[in-house]
This record gives structure tokens, sequence and C-alpha cells, in this order.
């Protein structure tokens, strides 16, 4: 019965406000009795489901906005004010109806995401024929065709063919990429030209889409610190109305003046502004790529003025190739990268793939080495037995540790790469120094006018740490004109530095790739992760995802963190002002309850039209802090 009622709320509104006009035009026309009949009937079908929620708050032991409408109203029919107590119900309806249509927009954002999820794919049987099936069918390890125009249904690689791929939905990147053999590819993205053939990886709720929508859902559910707090509030400032209102009446003996007061101190536009901000806010960073998990996150990442970033893969692109392969006492440089490489495959790490990915382009057979046994050094590389050679590929410190010393010819050399912006990689075969593996990595192009625009809107100080070695990070940083930068650190050394700067009353952002750094991430006030299509360490450990590895994006988050949270409190102030001004007007007699209740209903959806602003919201057009002062929310 209840939800029936609520079901067809809108057509009880409709019926409420035919029924006020009638009312109006019946008392035109001279006949008063009719047009009360009209207003009472009103006023009770409107009722019914404010009483009904009235009631249900009532179990649950709070005092809600409809209590103290229900009591209004029932006070306006024992004085027999029903044009008030009519008008007062349906516009709190009608009000109602508004916020509800206003507050999807705000979600569009997700919703659209939603839409654009997949709902078949085209899977390759072993016969060679092809068969249009439900997404929920496909399994790991099928083979999927995407024709032009055609949505990739899961992540996978691909197996065949090239592609131009469309990934705004993942990335909030609308230029589209160009994929090929081995490169990924992910759910919801659409092909726009080319055709390809990939191997399901990830499928249903496993994908990086399906990840990307759950921590939208949740992101807009949870509550800021501001929301929390006026979820307090309103459990105190709700009853108390109540006692004020009785008060108003025993020093007045007017009841109507009481009953205005009650229904005009409603909090609905204090209750609803905050919210609905955070879910514009989130759901504008969901539309860029960037995934900003909660309110209370937005608030904390506002506060931010310190950012800590790893080097490789966040201030660089991440994609760094072998440009330098030296061996000593002329052993040959297939032979060596070829054990390295094998050895390196059981690391994660930029520099081992990197490695890898090497030998794999010069066709060494990797696969008929034999490992026998490997440990990852994190920080320093990797130790492993291959082809029954002792192999050790890292950095200095790790040859430190394993006693093992440079002579003055391979220290000279490792310097004057480190130099010329490479990282350095020592390796030992069987206890002796036989070669060296220069990697460079290039500086983002977006990074330096990223960091300035940061420095612009708040930021105050920038700090690189690296594991990588002093010579390469000078060079970044020089380039990149930040405050300071740590080289050749362990992961846990990275935690100690963050840390310290949180004790020295900094309010520290650590960026990072998620995995590494994944411990220096889950230590600083905000932890932020990069990494094209969002790994699943980086979702689960960071507060805030950048699916795109564009430094542009992390502008874009911290100034959209700021413009959501001054949007809120823009909120708050237009919330409380407009209730007080009445409540003043009330008690000075020139403010009736259905001209307030007007007024009051206004006021929400002001608030609410608001916070849809940060829907549009884009940073290009906001550069500095002066000009986020007079534009806190730039539609």
């Amino acid at each position: 019965m209840i939800g029936h009622i609520n079901h067809h709320k809108n057509q009880i509104t409709a019926l409420a406000g035919l029924l006020i006009v009638i009312g109006f035009v019946l008392g035109t026309l001279g006949n008063e009795n009719l047009q009360n009949i009209a207003l009472i009937i009103a006023t009770i079908i409107s009722s019914v489901p404010i009483f009904i929620k009235a009631i249900q708050a009532i179990r649950m032991k709070a005092f809600s906005i409809d209590l103290l409408v229900s009591i209004a109203v029932l006070g306006a029919l024992y004085i027999g004010e029903y044009t008030e107590s009519s008008v007062v119900t349906f516009l709190f309806l009608f009000g109602d109806y508004l916020e509800m249509r206003t507050l999807e927009k705000t979600r569009s954002s997700l919703r659209e995401l939603v839409d654009m999820a997949p709902q078949e794919a085209v899977v390759l049987r072993e016969d060679g024929n092809s068969e249009k099936v439900a997404i929920e069918k496909v399994e790991v390890g099928d083979r999927i065709i995407i024709r032009p125009g055609g949505k990739i249904p899961v992540d996978g690689s691909i197996i065949s063919g090239k592609a131009s791929i469309n990934e705004a939905t993942i990335t909030g990147e609308s230029i589209p990429a160009s994929k090929t053999v081995d490169d990924k590819v992910f759910s919801g993205t659409i092909l726009d030209t080319g055709y390809i053939e990939i191997v399901a990886e990830r499928v249903g709720d496993d994908t990086t889409f399906a990840k990307v929508i759950e921590l939208v859902e949740e992101a807009q559910e949870s509550k800021s610190k501001a929301e929390k707090f006026l979820d307090k509030f309103a459990g105190i400032y709700t009853p108390a109305v109540v006692v004020l209102a009785i008060v108003v009446y025993l020093f007045t003996q007017d009841l109507h003046l009481a009953i205005t007061f009650l229904v005009i101190a409603c909090p609905g536009a204090l209750v609803i502004g905050a919210p609905v901000s955070n879910v514009a806010g989130i759901g504008n960073g969901a539309r860029n790529g960037v995934l900003i998990k909660g309110g209370e996150i937005m608030d904390k990442f506002s506060k931010v003025d310190t950012l800590v970033f790893d080097k490789t893969g966040t201030l660089t692109k991440g994609k760094p190739e072998v440009t330098d392969i030296h061996t000593f006492n002329r052993l040959d440089e297939e032979f060596l990268l070829g054990l390295v490489a094998k050895a390196e495959m059981i690391s994660e790490h930029h520099l081992g793939q990197t490695i890898v990915k090497a030998a794999q382009n010069r066709g060494i057979d990797l696969a008929s080495m034999e490992q026998s046994d490997g440990e990852v050094i994190k920080g320093n590389g990797i130790k492993a037995q291959v082809n029954g050679h002792s192999i050790i590929a890292g950095n200095r410190k790790l040859l430190q540790s394993e006693e093992i010393s440079l002579v003055k010819a391979v220290e000279q050399y490792a310097v004057g790469r480190e130099k010329q912006g490479n990282t350095a990689i020592f390796i030992v075969i069987d206890g002796k120094i036989a070669g060296m593996i220069s990697i460079a990595d290039q500086i983002r192009e977006d990074a330096y006018k990223a960091l300035a625009q940061m420095r612009e809107n708040g930021i105050k100080k920038i700090v690189m740490l690296t594991g990588d070695n002093k010579h390469t990070a000078k060079a970044v940083a020089t380039a990149l004109e930040l405050d300071e930068f740590h080289a050749e650190l362990l992961p846990e050394q990275k935690v100690n530095y963050v840390k310290e700067l949180k004790n020295s009353g900094h309010t520290v952002a650590m960026a990072g790739d998620g995995i590494n750094d994944a411990p220096a991430i889950a230590t600083a006030d905000i932890g932020l992760a990069m990494g094209e299509g969002g790994t699943d360490i980086s979702m689960e450990t960071a507060d805030v995802v950048l699916m795109a590895d564009k430094l542009m994006q992390f502008s874009h988050a911290y100034l959209l963190s700021k413009v959501t949270i001054r949007n809120m409190k823009q909120n708050i102030f237009i919330a409380v002002g407009v209730v007080a001004i009445l409540l003043i007007g009330v008690l000075m007699g020139s403010v009736h309850l259905a001209s307030g209740m007007f007024i009051h209903e206004a006021s929400v959806l002001v608030v609410i039209l608001n916070a849809m602003r940060l829907i549009r919201f884009n940073h290009k057009n906001m550069h500095s802090s002066k000009r986020l002062e007079s534009v806190p929310a730039k539609a």
C-alpha cells in the first residue's frame, strides 16, 4: 500500500494542484463552501505520502521534515486555514518532485556510464564461426571480434588486427587511442575505425569498466564531514524547531504564527545542499576519468598543500626504453640480455619489464631458458638462477649488500650514463660484474603545465621521491623546477618521508603507479594512483585514481575538489540565510505560511541548481587561485 502511494506521488501532486486551482476558481465565483471542500480534499490527498513518511520517521525515533509539515498541516486544518494547508502540502510534494528530477541530472555522469555498458559480444568459436551472445555468457579465454562502431565487451588483449579506440568512458580522454597486437583494451570503450580480435581476460564484474561504475556509485553514497555534521545538526535542529514553535505560541497565543514558524524553519535546503554538491562533483570527476572515492576524500583533497611524486610512471611516461647495453670482459651482449631478461620475468617493476621487452624485440627465446630460483629485492633489483648462472641485476645498494665492489672504470661509465638521464642497471653474473644496461624514460609532456597550474591553485611544495639514482633524479627535478627530490630510496624510506611531512603540519597527496608505491600512497593524507585502465591495486589503495596517464587530470581533480567544497559551503550559506530571513519575516508578520513555503522550496531548488554547475566544471576555464575565489564553481 505504502509503496503503491509513493509510486503514484507525481499523480497525487498533479491532482492536488488541479483541485487547488478549482478551489480558487470557485472562490472567485463566490462559492466559498465548494472552495473549502476542494481545498480540504486537495490537502487530504497530498498529505497522505507526507503523513506516511512522518509515521515512518516516528517509528525510527527520528524528527523529519515530513513530521514538521504534518504537524503544521494538522494545525492549519484545525484553525480552518484550508488555503494554506492545501498550498503547503502541494508545494512540499511539488518541491520533492523537482528535487528528484534535478538530482537525477546531477547523477547524469554515472547514468551515462551505465548506459555505455555493452550488452552483447561476438564470440569466435573453434570451428571458425562467430556467434552473438549476451555479455553474461562471455567467459575468460573467449576470442571476441570487434568491428567499427562496436563496443568492446570485456577487458582483454588484442591478438589480431589494429584499431583506433575511443576510451573516454574509462580515461576521460576524447582523442581515440591507436591499438595493435598485444595492446590492452577495456570494456565499455568503442572501436572507431579498424578491426580487432581480442582474447577475454576479465569479464562481467571483474572488468575495469564495471569497477569504475561500482567505485563511483560507492563514492556518491559516501558522506563528507560537512554532510555528517549536517545530519547530526538536523537531528538536533528539527526537534528544537518544534520546541521553539511551542514557545512562540505560548508567548503570542497565535496558533497560526506558531504553525508558520514551524513550516518555515524546516531545514530542507540545508539537508540537501551538501549531498547534491558531493554527487555532482564526483560525477564530474568520473566523466573526466578521475575517480574520487567519496565526499570525505573530496574535502581532504581540497586542503592538500604538498604534493609528493614517484618518478617513473608518474612524472615520467612510465614507458622506458633500453638505450645501451654495455658488457665487460668481451661478454656477448645478447647472452647477457637474455639471462637478465629471463631473471626479470619475475618482477613487475617498469625497468624489469623494459628489459624483458628489449629481449623479446631482439627475438631472444626466453621460454627455452631455465630459471630455478628468483627473488625480488624491493627498491633495489633482483637475484635469480638462470641456466645454471647466478644473476644479480640492480642498483649500487644491491651490489653493496652482496659485497660486490665497483671498479673505477665501471663507476665512471655508470655516472656518465646517469648524467645523460639514464638509469644504470648493474649486471653481475656468477659473482663478477658482467655489464650494464642503461634505461631512459621521458618526462610527461603535460607535467610542467599541470604542476604550474596546481601551484597557482594552492600547492606550496612539490617533492619527488624515487628509487632511481641521484643523477637521473636531479635531471628530472631540475627540468620540472621541483622544490625537493630524494633519490635511491626504498619503499619504506618513502613511507617515512611522507610521515615526516605529515608530522610537520603538511597535508600531503602522494602520487605513484599504485604498485611499488602502495605503502606510501596508503600513508599519505590523499593517495593518488596513475595508470591507464586503473590496476586493481591502484583502485583499492588510492583515494583518487586517474584512469589516463595524464597529469592534467591530477590538476583537474585537485581544482575540482576545491570548487566542490566551496560549492558545498555556498549551499549551506544560502540555506541558512534564507531560513534566517524567513523566520525574521514570520516574527515581524510580513511572511505568511504559503508564501514562506514557496520561498523555502525555491531555496531548495537554488542550492540544487548551484550544485549542478559542477557537472559542467572544466579546469581549463579556471587557472589561478585568485580566479577561484571569484568564480567558485565555473559552469
